[in-house]
């Protein structure tokens, strides 16, 4: 049978390829995605939106408990975790579906299977009824990564678990280990903390949630450590003894190694890239460290071949794969897009409480030698805060105190995985503080502490 002709191939259909194919079926090319187990990929299936049903789940149970503070009476409130897992899959699946509905819509080609990499234009498809040949102008690398295990604290499913088992665990943790601290090992210690779990969180760096600016980080470690969980810093799991119903891990701090005993352990180490199997030697694609190299605008430096999203590196969040895919689809297509600026792209974390932020931290603002300006403001002090029930918190920002601009927000809190867009926007539109200053914030909203946390950065603030 001879090869399918198409413009662009995209390989993975994740949040990256999907949304790259779309564009580039509404840009006129002739488009083919191939994957190789779940429309919507990691993030719609096994990532980003299953967890925030479950993250939801455990907000409401959260609130009943807190019932009384409202004036409201729950009485005998409890959970049944096979039903909170059932919505999460349900919402999973009927977004997953609503993929294969759009690339059906845009007439984009799907082909399910395994692609491998004849030439930079050329790919093999491994499919359920045999091989098939596709050939293409342009080909989009879109396979996204997986969980990083370390020897000797590899994922089993039964008492050690990646967060594929986490999403639909086999029983619920009364004594958990959560091996790292970045934002999935942080939104499963929230979560079954939040049900009662016994919860210790070991990070081998000097901080939780290390890629946030340290202030944050010391806040929500404040707020972990109020709920009842242990935080382990500096700390490093050498070891794991498994047996039928425990796991005693072998955790060295501070040049000690002591032995504690949990039911369960949450192993939340990192990501590698999905490079294997794709022929990546064969066509000259450089490999770093799992990674495809890039350059600003995704091409892997092989003509007609890029990569996107998770396998590209850092950072890695499914919207930064969005807007790769988009800018791809028009530099395809001919068109000339701007490249995505990695600065203007911000971090979400959903536990209790949320964390947010984008562009430079404090640290990293005087690393790259600013002068700088940094405004503060509490949730304490915002009266739709205080009326939620939600009073711990802050917004942060940093500023060139010469030009002005707006170098980085850091907030934790209620919703603020919702607040950072203000100020993402206003990165995007090179504001500086005086616009922001000069902008009137609806009252009472939480979005009024963006703008306190503006004017504090210049002595200015109102509410504190």
């Amino acid at each position: 049978m001879p090869a399918k002709a198409f413009d662009m191939i995209v390989i993975g259909a994740g949040p990256g390829g999907y949304v790259c194919a779309i564009r580039g079926a509404q840009l006129g090319l002739n488009v083919a995605v191939v994957e190789r187990e779940h429309l919507g990929g990691i993030c719609l299936n096994w990532g980003c939106i299953p967890t925030k049903a479950l993250l939801r789940s455990a907000e409401v149970f959260h609130l009943m408990e807190r019932a009384k503070d409202f004036g409201l009476k729950a009485e005998n409130i409890g959970y049944d975790i096979d039903a909170v897992v059932k919505r999460s899959r349900g919402v999973a699946k009927q977004l997953s579906g609503g993929v294969g509905h759009l690339l059906k819509k845009n007439k984009v080609t799907v082909v399910m299977g395994e692609a491998t990499l004849t030439s930079p234009t050329a790919v093999t498809v491994k499919t359920e009824k045999g091989t098939e040949e596709l050939t293409a102008k342009s080909v989009v690398l879109a396979t996204g990564a997986r969980a990083r295990d370390l020897p000797g604290l590899e994922a089993d499913g039964k008492r050690v678990w990646s967060y594929k088992h986490a999403l639909q665990p086999p029983h619920m943790p009364k004594k958990l280990l959560v091996i790292g601290s970045g934002a999935i090992g942080i939104e499963f210690a929230s979560f079954f903390n939040t049900l009662g779990a016994e919860t210790t969180v070991v990070e081998v760096m000097d901080r939780i949630l290390p890629v946030e600016d340290a202030e944050i980080s010391a806040f929500a470690k404040k707020q972990f450590v109020k709920q009842g969980m242990t935080i382990l810093e500096k700390a490093t799991v050498k070891k794991l003894d498994r047996a039928a119903d425990k796991v005693t891990a072998h955790i060295e701090t501070g040049g000690k190694t002591e032995t504690k005993e949990f039911d369960t352990v949450i192993s939340a180490v990192g990501i590698v890239g999905n490079v294997e199997g794709l022929g990546l030697e064969k066509v000259g694609v450089k490999v770093d460290r799992t990674h495809v190299v890039v350059d600003e605008y995704c091409r892997t430096g092989v003509p007609g071949l890029y990569a996107i999203g998770d396998i590209a590196g850092a950072p890695w969040l499914a919207h930064k794969a969005s807007h790769e895919g988009v800018m791809v689809a028009e530099l395809v297509a001919g068109g000339h897009p701007h490249a995505v600026r990695p600065g203007s792209i911000a971090g979400c974390t959903y536990c209790y409480p949320q964390v947010a932020s984008v562009g430079l931290t404090e640290a990293k603002a005087k690393e790259a030698g600013y002068e700088i300006n940094v405004g503060r403001f509490p949730f304490i002090g915002n009266g739709k805060a205080i009326a939620l029930g939600e009073p711990e918190g802050m917004v942060k920002t940093v500023f060139d105190a010469k030009t002005g601009e707006l170098l980085g927000a850091h907030m934790v809190g209620a919703e603020v995985t919702e607040l950072i867009q203000g100020y993402i926007v206003g990165r995007t539109l090179e504001t500086t503080e005086a616009e922001l200053m000069e902008t009137v914030f609806p009252h009472p909203t939480l979005s009024e502490m963006m703008h306190e946390a503006v004017l504090d950065a210049y002595g200015r603030a109102i509410h504190f």
